[in-house]
């Protein structure tokens, strides 16, 4: 056995090897310990090797799915191994003859297809990078629905859509430029290397051909080089890891880069459309507006927000789509309730495709097109779009299959084909027939025994049955002759005697045994034959059920979006091709829910107007006033608008953004050896190289990572950058309040604030934005806010009153001003400023009140009392 392991291994030699022993799949030598150390098993011993122990590890078959997901989040490939003969056909090559054994999947982040390892929600993509000479291509695939598309792609701009797509796995030629390893790795994908004969275009397209079984891919497009070798590639990599059981994918789909809104990674990060800056889903985006009720249409929204439209024909007939949703309350209610009881029809249907599904894939199929028939014969109202009318024209043309499964299929089948029972009764008569005498075996026997005690006049005999001799008529032993007498020897065959008992059996009453054990088996086998009939049905209609499941998810997409709105009182924007961007009334959305949700403090609205005369705003105000959240609200209302929704503001007036960048907070990157002002100098260039006249950028604290003068000078040159030659709309928010003077010689910058009240020393924040700039940064009063000790807070009220004193008189340098400032320990112990921070008489004595206590005289009294006070202090 441990020869054929070996063996087996010796082709897998980067994955460990799930070798099946009967009911558990045992691993062997360096996988066993790899295993047993990221499962947190048991690791133990099995034999000896080359005199050396065996290190051995295993888990059950039954519960391998939950094993396969950790492994594979921890970055481990799998080789799952089964038997492919049955025991009793190795036994006649020999007592010592080993099982056979083959690979027949190889399980990595790219092609899982079980729900257990995968987010309903989400795509599961393995992509592929191809180069031709000096073209490039991406092609990805999600196996586990089908979708398969590809689009040709510069290298510069692998990073963006990498950052779009978040596929689990890519696949590189052997041997690819460092650079796009690096960009690979920064995605957080798992990096796969094939040789490079797999990147091949003519081999390529002949496996693309022979995958579709088409004689040429024009029915499909016109494909360059580069995109039919990546293609290719995927295809290659299919085989290799389905061991030549290739999925069912759709065909393949072009798309261009530039019909979609270009986002990179850093502002993806930064805006947290769809994982917050944590890395999870809540706080994101995406977890505010997804109000969606199926899988299907979750992924389907997941999808454009990642990449919203620049199309302009595309984004109004989206948004004409909710907007009819959102009039058509009743309609749209309806819809989703029935689009709630939709199964995941995509990924049931990979499932069958792979020969991975069982019958409640049949049943996802047969649930899913009943809905979709229930749908198609709603009543719509007289003004819905095409968009909405084209989606429930698809949801028709299934009567035939919908009714043989309708037929066929019991409300809720088991999960394994093997368990039988999910052909409901009356479909086949061959299965009624087993299934009755499988059932009702027991009463058969019953009757023969009843039978047989008549025949012998023997009261006491009974039909029993073992192991042994299966089933055989038994009586007493004071019987026993008269058994064996004529006439009843004739029928009643002698095969045991014990202490008290005879036992004897008949030819009936072996054949009725024989009948009954083959009964439960013969039953299992018609279900299984029944089930890969169904299932040939189903996959000769894939492109049409594929068909409808797309229009349902497209039709949850448009009623959730609708629902979000009505919500939360969200308003249609007004989306063209001018260069206007003004928002009234804007909100940012996870941060309005997060504050109803937590203290229950309204969100105050803003105004933004980045039209044709003042294209870029300098805002200025202090910490805490919530600047970043005005920046990152506004970039996600454009974001919203050109996906297609509705929009968290009054009313938005959007020109459209070809382009979003956005660079605010602060991070280091230690493993490539980047300070935090490193990357932020890093993400400003990209965004200084890429914008164009049509993109949005908002950037925050731009230089404030370095010394006072160099900040400045950099984030004036930016912005200066900016207006000249990116000639983009942009929000610049800067606590260097030197930049505003630049609004009087840059004709399209206007300076903006967030309002604040100074009281008692204190700030209030009143999040209002408004026309100017501020006066100074508030930067004391928010650390005392924080928590710094009094002493601290004093201290630096001090030093800011020195520096300022001298910058307004006479420029002095920074060395004199220090060197003439009191050391902080005379700060602390100044009698003066300990006196005023002491509690007024009037509060200790408040202190001291209780009034639920007070009578209306002592209460008079009291008031006496404390303007005493006051008129003594």
């Amino acid at each position: 056995m441990m020869a054929q392991y070996l063996e087996i291994k010796s082709g897998y030699p980067g994955a460990l090897l799930f070798y099946r022993m009967g009911d558990f799949y045992e691993l062997f030598f360096d996988d066993a310990a790899a295993a047993a150390q990221a499962l947190d098993i048991a690791l133990t011993k099995r034999g000896k090797h080359q005199g050396q122990d065996i290190p051995m590890c295993g888990v059950p078959v039954h519960s391998a799915e939950g094993y396969l997901l950790t492994l594979i989040r921890k970055g481990f490939r799998v080789a799952v191994c089964e038997q492919t003969e049955d025991p009793s056909e190795a036994k006649k090559r020999g007592s010592k003859s080993v099982v056979r054994r083959e690979v027949v999947r190889l399980v990595t982040p790219g092609t899982l297809t079980e729900d257990t390892l995968l987010e309903a929600r989400r795509h599961n993509f393995l992509a592929s990078f191809a180069s031709v000479r000096d073209v490039s291509a991406l092609a990805w695939v999600d196996i586990s629905t089908g979708a398969f598309t590809v689009m040709a792609l510069p290298q510069i701009k692998l990073g963006p859509e990498l950052a779009r797509l978040t596929p689990a796995e890519v696949i590189l030629a052997e041997g690819a430029d460092q650079e796009i390893v690096h960009t690979v790795e920064e995605s957080g994908a798992s990096l796969t290397e094939l040789g490079r004969a797999a990147f091949d275009s003519t081999a390529g397209e002949r496996r693309i051909c022979e995958l579709f079984e088409t004689a040429s891919l024009d029915a499909f497009g016109q494909f360059t080089r580069a995109e039919l070798a990546a293609m290719g590639a995927l295809v290659e990599y299919l085989e290799v890891t389905q061991k030549g059981n290739l999925p069912l994918l759709q065909a393949p789909r072009q798309v261009n880069s530039r019909g979609a809104m270009q986002i990179d990674s850093a502002t993806r990060r930064n805006l947290e459309l769809t994982r917050s800056l944590s890395g999870g889903r809540a706080g994101s985006l995406l977890s505010v507006i997804d109000k969606t009720v199926t899988a299907g249409g979750g992924r389907l929204l997941e999808q454009r927000l990642s990449s919203p439209s620049c199309d302009l024909g595309t984004v109004q007939s989206r948004l004409t789509c909710v907007d009819f949703a959102l009039e058509q309350s009743l309609f749209s209610d309806s819809l989703r309730e029935t689009l709630r009881r939709v199964p995941d029809m995509d990924r049931a249907l990979s499932r069958l495709g792979l020969d991975r599904g069982g019958p409640r894939d049949l049943a996802a199929i047969r649930n899913g097109l009943e809905q979709a028939s229930e749908i198609a014969r709603f009543e719509r109202p007289s003004a819905c779009p095409k968009e909405f009318e084209t989606a429930i024209e698809k949801l028709t043309g299934h009567d035939d299959l919908l009714n043989r499964l309708d037929q066929a299929l019991v409300s809720e089948p088991p999960l394994l084909a093997r368990d039988g029972g999910f052909i409901a009764a009356g479909f086949d008569a061959e299965l009624d027939e087993s299934r009755k005498l499988r059932d009702e075996g027991r009463g058969v026997i019953a009757s023969m025994q009843s039978e047989y005690a008549k025949q012998t006049g023997i009261q006491s005999l009974k039909i029993k049955h073992n192991n042994v001799l299966g089933y055989f008529v038994e009586v007493t032993a004071t019987h026993a002759d008269k058994m064996l007498s004529a006439p009843l020897n004739e029928t009643f065959k002698h095969r045991q005697t014990t202490a008290n008992q005879v036992r004897f059996t008949t030819i009936p009453l072996s054949e009725m045994e024989t009948r009954i054990l083959n009964a439960g088996g013969r039953a299992v086998e018609i279900e299984k034959r029944l089930y890969n009939t169904l299932k040939s049905e189903i996959l000769g209609s894939y492109a049409s059920v594929c068909e409808a499941a797309a229009a349902l998810a497209e039709l949850d997409f448009y009623t959730s979006l609708a629902a979000i709105a009505r919500e939360q009182h969200w308003s249609m924007p007004k989306v063209d091709d001018s260069r206007s961007l003004v928002v009234s009334g804007g909100r940012h959305p996870v941060v309005e829910q997060a504050l109803k949700a937590n203290s229950g403090d309204p969100f105050i609205a803003n105004d933004c107007d980045l039209g044709s005369s003042a294209n870029i705003w300098l805002l200025t105000g202090p910490n805490m006033a919530g600047k970043s959240t005005f920046l990152r609200q506004n970039a996600l209302i454009v974001i919203l608008a050109q996906m297609g929704s509705f929009v968290p503001a009054e009313s938005a007036h959007i020109g459209m953004v070809s382009q979003v960048f956005s660079r605010v907070g602060a991070s280091d990157d230690l493993a490539r050896g980047r300070s935090t002002f490193m990357v932020e100098m890093v993400e400003t260039a990209a965004i200084l190289n890429q914008a164009d006249d049509r993109a949005l950028v908002i950037l925050d604290e731009i230089g404030r990572g370095t010394a006072t003068y160099d900040g400045l000078s950099i984030a004036w040159a930016t912005l200066e950058h900016l207006h000249e030659v990116n000639k983009s709309r942009a929000l610049f928010a800067t606590h260097y309040h030197e930049l505003t003077r630049l609004s009087d010689r840059l004709a399209r910058v206007e300076n903006a604030t967030i309002s604040v009240k100074e009281y008692d020393g204190d700030v209030i924040f009143l999040h209002e934005v408004k026309r100017g700039s501020a006066d100074r940064s508030y930067g004391v009063q928010v650390a005392k806010l924080a928590g710094l000790p009094a002493s601290v807070v004093e201290r630096a009220r001090v030093v800011l009153e020195a520096l300022e004193k001298g910058e307004r008189e006479d420029g002095a340098s920074r060395e004199i001003i220090i060197d003439d400032l009191p050391l902080f320990s005379a700060a602390q112990s100044d009698p003066k400023k300990s006196e005023a921070n002491a509690p007024a008489k009037v509060e200790v004595r408040l202190a001291d009140v209780h009034p639920d206590e007070l009578t209306p005289r002592d209460a008079l009294a009291l008031v006496y009392e404390l303007k005493s006070l006051v008129d003594k202090e």
